[in-house]
């Protein structure tokens, strides 16, 4: 049976609450809502307004975790501190529990016994703090990996800065200074995002759901402190229980899609081998490429 993606052109909080509901699932528990608190300087990350809705609806406690950048001048989120700042400049304190869930170590590690690349993943110990998750993804393009949807805020996102350093290098590094020395190639950075992606799947099981937003479609990342502005214009809001079959709905619809900015976007998401994200989650059986997509 095809993975059902429902799909809405309306992009507004309160679709994104109605859009969950189509999906016909209840998160139980204490649910951990995944959005990416946008990096220090970038314009383009979704602000904490627009995801209240959602995030008050499930009375979900906001998750993000530390970056594994290898410079000073990238981004404030590489430390805790100034991580912690960085959440109340944006916002996200004043509206929702934020837990910043590799604050304080040591690491869950889980093993990627069947992996493509990775052996295991390194996760914020907080993460056992729930019983579920709804991944919240702004569908954006990504200097590094292509494009950013479920699949990399499953991945890098839930990764501690160790784990995020053990994806970028494919395995060879959790220390965030010298993974940069030993960046994966095109091939195997896709195949490590889709296994770290699994453990997450794997760890949650039915507790989990995905929407992603394609809104603010630059080609860059919402890590990004200096990002390109949007190349396209918005396309809507998405909802699935496969995190496949939405990232590549939103691929399709960039695809499909009239503007003359989706070269530019698809170029990206091309140079970089994106898609291979997607086929190797496939592949590794824990989720659909083929999907129906279901437009209200």
């Amino acid at each position: 049976m095809k993975a059902k993606v429902y799909f809405t052109r309306e992009i507004t909080p309160e679709k994104v609450v109605e859009i969950y509901h189509k999906l016909g699932i209840t998160l139980p528990g204490k649910t951990a809502v995944k959005v990416h608190s946008g990096e220090k300087g970038n314009q383009n990350y979704l602000h904490p307004e627009f995801w209240k809705p959602m995030t008050d609806e499930l009375n979900g406690t906001i998750v993000e975790c530390n970056t594994a950048y290898g410079d000073a001048t990238t981004g404030v989120r590489d430390h805790t501190e100034s991580h912690l700042k960085l959440l109340e400049e944006h916002g996200w304190t004043k509206y929702f529990d934020v837990d910043l869930m590799d604050a304080e170590g040591p690491d869950v590690v889980w093993p990627i016994p069947n992996g493509k690349v990775l052996k295991e993943n390194h996760v914020g110990k907080n993460i056992l703090h729930y019983d579920s998750m709804l991944v919240l993804a702004h569908f954006k393009g990504h200097p590094m990996g292509g494009y950013g949807g479920a699949l990399k805020q499953l991945a890098i996102g839930c990764a501690s800065a160790a784990g995020k350093a053990l994806i970028h290098s494919a395995g060879k590094t959790a220390d965030r200074f010298e993974t940069w020395n030993q960046h994966a190639s095109s091939v195997v950075f896709p195949e490590a995002i889709a296994d770290a992606a699994m453990s997450i799947v794997e760890h949650f099981k039915d507790r989990i759901a995905f929407i992603n937003v394609m809104k603010n479609l630059s080609v860059d990342c919402d890590c990004c402190a200096v990002a390109e502005d949007p190349c396209m214009k918005d396309i809507g809001i998405l909802a699935s229980l496969d995190p496949v079959a939405i990232d590549q709905a939103c691929i399709d619809l960039v695809i499909n899609s009239d503007d003359p900015g989706k070269e530019h976007f698809m170029e990206r998401v091309n140079s970089r081998n994106g898609i291979h994200t997607i086929e190797a989650a496939a592949d590794l059986g824990y989720g659909s490429r083929e999907y129906e997509l279901i437009e209200f």
